[in-house]
């Protein structure tokens, strides 16, 4: 609020979340707040909380098959479905001149479906909710859908990986037709800001004169402490103190079974192998985490070498508009590996 200003506060102030959005600014600074307060919107039935719903070109797609038709006239049977990450919204794929999915769209034939969702809440509860729409979505789509994939986005591609654990549990069809997931970014193993948030808490707590500065940093959202350690499922935070300085007690949770998973890493380094990558990576998530290594081999997942790949001087946000990373996307998206 204080980056948009005074105007940008009442803009928000007196936003309607279901109407069609008056300005991308307004849109992004609605993602913002529910990235960082969201739990507590939902919690106390803020009108600004966001809800969980699909959308395109900004507005909300009805999940029966008539509406859908009529969004999707040239629908092929190949959907693709983008999760954005925390205190993003689905209008902000479009960067740079540039949208995977449009892109996608144009170059393959596949219709373009953006999650839009309150990035706030447990990773795990917009993951139970996730696989709910999406079974929803594919019962609607207009035609037999013969090749599904996911492209997530930071928390979007942990979304997506506990919609995929929620979706066997439940035993849901998309489950069955999903073939391919691709990661840009997901910080699986978590995201060392929130390691650093987290130390802040213990050391201000402990320090009297700063105990009140301390109490601010536990307004961030159930979303933003998730990202410690990367928490997918309920049983990661249920009856736990998220503020705690508590060791990584995830289940772990292997990439899903059946389907072709890629990962995008990207290090705003000029090479690989140096100290960038371990620390930083792109600014928000090591390269590691990325890649989904770990020092437990219990918790690596088993990304193939060529289904690996990292971008060199590229920021987090940089991976929605990058032309080499569109390329690796489809270049995977359309391949048979």
């Amino acid at each position: 609020m204080t980056g948009v200003g005074v105007g940008g506060a009442a803009a928000l102030v007196n936003a309607k979340p279901d109407d069609r959005p008056t300005s991308r600014r307004r849109e992004s600074a609605v993602a913002a707040l529910n990235g960082v307060v969201g739990d507590h919107l939902a919690k106390t039935g803020n009108s600004l909380a966001l809800k969980m719903r699909f959308r395109r070109d900004g507005r909300a797609l009805a999940l029966d098959g008539h509406a859908l038709a009529q969004a999707y006239p040239d629908t092929k049977g190949k959907l693709a479905l983008l999760a954005h990450g925390l205190c993003m919204s689905d209008t902000q794929w479009a960067r740079a001149n540039h949208d995977h999915g449009a892109a996608l769209a144009r170059d393959l034939g596949y219709s373009p479906v953006y999650l839009s969702y309150n990035s706030g809440l447990h990773i795990s509860v917009n993951g139970r909710a996730f696989a709910e729409k999406l079974e929803a979505l594919v019962a609607a789509w207009p035609d037999e859908i013969e090749d599904f994939v996911i492209v997530g986005h930071s928390m979007g591609g942990l979304v997506a990986r506990s919609a995929c654990a929620y979706g066997e549990e439940a035993g849901h069809q998309w489950r069955r037709k999903l073939r391919k997931l691709v990661f840009l970014g997901t910080p699986h193993h978590g995201a060392p800001l929130e390691h650093i948030g987290n130390w802040v808490d213990v050391i201000l707590g402990k320090t009297p004169y700063a105990a009140a500065f301390g109490r601010l940093g536990k307004v961030r959202s159930s979303g933003v402490t998730d990202l410690r350690y990367g928490n997918l499922m309920d049983e990661d935070w249920r009856g736990r103190d998220r503020f705690a300085r508590d060791p990584d007690a995830r289940r772990s949770i292997p990439l899903p079974e059946g389907v072709a998973c890629y990962a995008v890493a990207a290090t705003t380094a000029s090479s690989v192998g140096g100290l960038k990558d371990r620390l930083i990576g792109d600014g928000l998530v090591p390269v590691a985490s990325a890649l989904g290594r770990h020092r437990d081999p219990a918790r690596v997942l088993d990304f193939p070498a060529s289904r690996q790949w990292i971008a060199c001087e590229t920021g987090h946000l940089d991976l929605l508009s990058r032309r080499d990373v569109y390329e690796r996307i489809a270049g995977w998206i359309a391949g048979d590996a």
